[in-house]
């Protein structure tokens, strides 16, 4: 698929004032990418020793391959990125929830369950009150669901994966996280048939049909990155930590990096927008977003002996018993990612920065994890092989209704001109790859337009 920005279109610009881009990850590059193909001027500055950020797999010398959380590319982000050739097909996706010790898949198990059904099709036939609907997310999840399914299944592992009351949380959170029941019934119907793992739900900005399916680069998820990178030449400045984005008479003027200031025509930014407030000087009007919060989350990675011990790719546990929401035996979909004897189980824990389970030593945690499997792995113990433990304080964005108000008026500017923020954490949104990519072009164009002007 072809953007909408050509190189025939590109447009001069005063190369002394480049654009600088906070951060080298999928947003920053695909950001980067396209300005240069328009002939702007831009730099990228990356804090850290290497780009991709989050997007990032690592390998270790048994032959796993641990990605940085749960990333999902399809074929259509593959080949409009250029690396379709070097990935491979990934031919099933399941989910399924373990409930009072059953299993049921995702979503054909659960509507199997008579008080679900029942639950399901009241909240279809009634009356909506759209203002009790669009109160909280506890609200918006019984409206649309049932309250059976929702109390039971959606709003447990809503709360654990948040780390916040369902009642406190903004009802966008069901806009933006869910399919309807009949497009996820249909696409799901739609993998059984063509034996691909169909998208289902991952993309908003572009329509999912059983033509787009999901795919996995050859070394893991960062090819992606170092493709748009190899583009860039010297644009890319490593270890270079932007310190201050300097604003004057509401409009961006320069940056300072390494106690060194440095004129721009604008600022795209993907750092986690409640640190911007504290990056920009000379205005408060980002002052509300200091307020927003990201939940922290702890990935063990673990490590077994045989394969298909659990039932099914993802094993969501909403029940209490469990201190993880969700388990991901990825070689499931993806055998590669493992030796063909072996598996990889990986377990995700929210928590909060400095607590018990995210200063808990990585030995510890795979034997806490260990303890807390057995009802699902009775095995666990005879099979663990051990644990590599990712740790992430910007795991995902909390749409609390506190800040509501001032989450949507972000989600149209910044409020300073010639300052965007992009990217899942820079955008405070619940956007996986193949959106951050298709988002970012769309602001791109926006900010070609503007510095036109």
């Amino acid at each position: 698929m072809q953007s909408d920005i050509r190189e025939s279109e590109t447009i001069e610009f005063d190369s002394r004032k480049p654009v600088a881009i906070v951060g080298a990850g999928l947003a920053g590059l695909t950001a980067a990418y396209f300005l240069r193909r328009q002939n702007v001027p831009v730099v990228l500055y990356e804090a850290g020793q290497k780009i991709a950020g989050l997007a990032t797999s690592f390998h270790d010398q048994d032959g796993f391959t641990y990605d940085f959380g749960a990333h999902f590319l399809t074929n259509r982000l593959a080949a409009a990125t250029g690396i379709g050739a070097h990935c491979r097909t990934v031919k099933y996706y399941g989910e399924t929830v373990l409930l009072r010790g059953r299993t049921y898949s995702y979503p054909f198990g659960l509507l199997q369950v008579p008080r679900f059904l029942a639950g399901g099709l009241a909240s279809r036939i009634q009356p909506v009150d759209e203002k009790r609907k669009n109160s909280s997310a506890a609200e918006w999840f019984r409206a649309s669901y049932g309250r059976e399914l929702a109390d039971e299944v959606a709003l447990p592992l809503l709360e654990a994966w948040s780390g916040a009351a369902a009642s406190d949380l903004s009802a966008s959170v069901g806009n933006k996280l869910q399919n309807s029941i009949g497009q996820t019934l249909s696409l799901k119907l739609a993998s059984r048939l063509t034996g691909r793992a169909v998208a289902c739900g991952y993309s908003h900005e572009m329509p999912e049909n059983p033509s787009v399916w999901h795919v996995y680069p050859d070394g893991g998820l960062g090819l992606l990155c170092q493709k748009l990178a190899d583009e860039l030449e010297n644009a890319i400045q490593l270890e270079s930590p932007v310190e201050e984005i300097l604003v004057d008479s509401g409009r961006v003027q320069a940056i300072r990096v390494k106690g060194r200031e440095q004129a721009v025509s604008a600022v795209i930014s993907t750092a986690p927008c409640n640190i911007l407030p504290k990056l920009v000087k000379g205005t408060n009007v980002l002052q509300p977003l200091s307020r927003f919060r990201f939940r922290p989350m702890v990935f063990v990675n673990m490590r077994f002996q045989g394969r298909g011990l659990l039932p099914d790719t993802v094993l969501w546990t909403p029940e209490n018993e469990f201190p993880f929401f969700r388990l991901t035996e990825t070689p499931l979909s993806m055998p590669w990612l493992a030796p063909s004897d072996k598996t990889l189980i990986t377990v995700d824990i929210g928590c909060n920065v400095g607590d018990e389970i995210w200063q808990m030593e990585e030995e510890r945690l795979g034997q806490y994890c260990l303890e807390h499997l057995k009802p699902i792995v009775p095995d666990a113990n005879q099979r663990y092989l051990g644990c590599r433990v990712l740790r992430t304080p910007i795991a995902y964005p909390v749409f609390l209704n506190e800040y509501e108000a001032e989450r949507q008026k972000f989600e149209r500017s910044t409020g300073v001109e010639g300052l965007y923020s992009i990217g899942r954490n820079g955008e405070f949104d619940h956007i996986l790859m193949e959106d951050i990519y298709w988002q970012t072009l769309k602001k791109v164009r926006g900010i070609v337009g503007a510095l036109q002007h």
